[in-house]
């Protein structure tokens, strides 16, 4: 097996570099149907896809999130900026936590600071949220590099026609490792939130 491992790092890198997040201000501020929210975030998070067809939101997925309480009903079908800013720390917390874990997290935003007039809302709490993330971008990929660069010494060993391979899997769960480890801790620090209330 041969794998082009030449460029991956520059490519990683690069990728992470590119990470932006939905500002609030891209958002309209007019209420939406279904088809433009999942328009919307379809063309807003494009990309985050893996493969080309892959669906950011469809309109089960919505309604599904409605039914379970993790997005406050919509009024008369039309959705608000708020429902939106919801609807983005759901596609990506839904990558790592289970809907129940999703709806702890989130009930305590959703019941305080979903449409109220205070001027700390859902919105700053969004800004806030995006401008730490943006923040730690190089932290994270300084990391990666770490990481990487530990994979390329790892099987001394190894022939050299496997070594590219075991050299990839070492990097692949060096970050498993990292990822399973923090949603360890993600997990342990939810369950110290209270259940949400049953509807």
């Amino acid at each position: 097996m041969t794998i082009d491992t030449d460029n991956l790092l520059e490519s990683i890198l690069e990728s992470i570099s590119r990470i932006d997040y939905i500002h609030p201000g891209d958002i309209p501020n007019i209420d939406l149907y279904m088809d433009q929210v999942t328009t919307f975030m379809d063309e807003q998070l494009s990309s985050t896809k893996r493969h080309e067809d892959d669906k950011i939101l469809t309109k089960t997925m919505i309604n599904n999130y409605a039914k379970n309480n993790l997005l406050p009903p919509p009024s008369k079908k039309k959705y608000s900026k708020e429902h939106l800013l919801v609807l983005i720390f759901v596609y990506y917390f839904k990558n790592i936590l289970s809907i129940k874990d999703i709806d702890t997290l989130l009930r305590p935003l959703t019941t305080k600071y979903f449409q109220t007039d205070n001027s700390f809302n859902l919105t700053s709490i969004y800004e806030e949220v995006c401008a730490m993330e943006k923040s730690q971008i190089d932290s994270v990929a300084d990391e990666i590099k770490e990481k990487y660069h530990q994979s390329e010494k790892a099987f001394p060993e190894a022939d050299a026609e496997d070594a590219d391979y075991l050299q990839l899997f070492f990097f692949i769960c060096s970050l498993s490792f990292d990822v399973y480890v923090k949603k360890l801790l993600i997990e342990k620090l939810v369950d110290q939130l209270p259940e949400p209330p049953k509807k």
